[in-house]
């Protein structure tokens, strides 16, 4: 891989129109069923944002067949994903399925660890999600297995020379786990990202993730491993999704101790008080001699976003992204949360024209929020 060039240039973008497959309406949130929240509008308010700024330059999107997710979740979940909503369909009075039982490690405690339920499909439903707020319908598959080749398509601009590179993915992957799926996320974008650049690299690489939501899954995938080192900002676990990891305590095992490092943030944090914080991740991500870096880059750190209580501002977007930049890493940029869909697109491009070097522009464009239009609940 090459190293980080200089500011100004244009950054290769990477999107694919298959993530509308995924499209639920409804969700499961308190044990109330309301409309979706990652819904295929975030990507489209995005898309739109970057393909009417020259400083972005869509790239080809390529398949790239399982076996980059294999190296990254376990063959069985994979196969289940792909037969679920079929298996499950007959089931629900919804296009969408959820599970109505999930395996609770309370409940197995000192028994006997069997497999996944073959003869009941909401058992294997409950086996394999861990929330009522992920919801398969007929496309996610198709839409998962799309986001994934959108990161690697990424990932292989980057290793042939780019300096960066973005992959508009949806839906997002940084709550997926190796043998779980929930928190919207279905396949770990941003993993099968690092782990492309680690065998390209032969030698280690960070994930600095931002999203307001703390990154359980892509933790869990390389908590036992020296090679990736994890770095996370986030709403502090105890008042946030996912609310059982992301505490400073949490900091890797076996070969991989010390290599994941968690930076919870008090509520209301503002533009200020998170670059501080930021600059101490980045030293940290600086330290470790990496030589790629992927960030999963949520925006609902956005002071309007309803699944937040943090206080970021477009700005600091902007400021966030130059800070990160200034690594000098060659880095996947690796789309997660997001939701505040009026301004969504607008926030992107901010944070990616901080990592360019070049100011955030006009607004650009932007989706007002529809009349009658709900807006997210929180997931706090």
């Amino acid at each position: 891989m090459a190293a980080a060039a200089g500011p100004g240039e244009q950054m290769k973008w990477f999107y694919s129109q298959r993530h509308q497959l995924h499209d639920p309406a409804v969700e499961v949130w308190a044990g109330t069923p309301g409309p979706s929240t990652e819904v295929p509008a975030r990507g489209e308010v995005i898309a739109a944002a970057l393909a009417k700024d020259a400083a972005f330059v869509r790239g080809d999107v390529r398949e790239y067949g399982l076996g980059p997710v294999e190296r990254v979740h376990e063959p069985a979940l994979i196969r289940w994903l792909e037969a679920a909503w079929a298996e499950c369909r007959p089931l629900s009075a919804y296009r969408e399925i959820f599970p109505d039982t999930v395996r609770h490690a309370g409940m197995m405690a000192g028994l006997a660890q069997h497999g996944e339920p073959a003869g009941a499909p909401l058992g294997r439903l409950g086996y394999w999600c861990f929330d009522t707020m992920t919801p398969i319908v007929e496309g996610t598959y198709q839409a998962a297995r799309a986001a994934v080749d959108v990161a690697l398509s990424a990932a292989e601009a980057v290793v042939g020379g780019d300096r960066a590179a973005y992959a508009l993915c949806r839906p997002p992957g940084h709550h997926a786990a190796r043998s779980a799926v929930g928190g919207f996320c279905y396949f770990n974008n941003a993993a099968v990202a690092a782990e492309a650049l680690l065998a390209a690299a032969g030698g280690p690489v960070a994930v600095l993730d931002v999203d307001y939501h703390h990154g359980n899954g892509t933790q869990q995938i390389f908590y036992d491993r020296a090679e990736v080192l994890y770095v996370s900002l986030h709403g502090d676990p105890d008042r946030a999704f996912p609310y059982y990891t992301g505490r400073p305590q949490e900091t890797g095992a076996g070969q991989g101790t010390g290599a994941t490092r968690n930076f919870p943030l008090a509520a209301r944090c503002n533009d200020q008080e998170y670059l501080a914080v930021l600059e101490n991740a980045l030293d940290l991500i600086s330290a470790s001699g990496a030589v790629g870096l992927v960030v999963s880059l949520g925006l609902d750190t956005y002071e309007l976003d309803a699944l937040c209580d943090l206080g970021l501002t477009r700005q600091g977007f902007w400021r966030t992204g130059r800070q990160v930049e200034r690594l000098g890493l060659p880095t996947v940029i690796v789309q997660e949360g997001g939701y505040h869909l009026a301004h969504l697109g607008i926030n992107a491009r901010s944070w990616l024209r901080g990592f360019i070097g070049i100011d955030a522009g006009s607004p650009g464009p932007g989706r007002p929020q529809q009349p009658g239009e709900p807006a997210p609940r929180r997931h706090l």
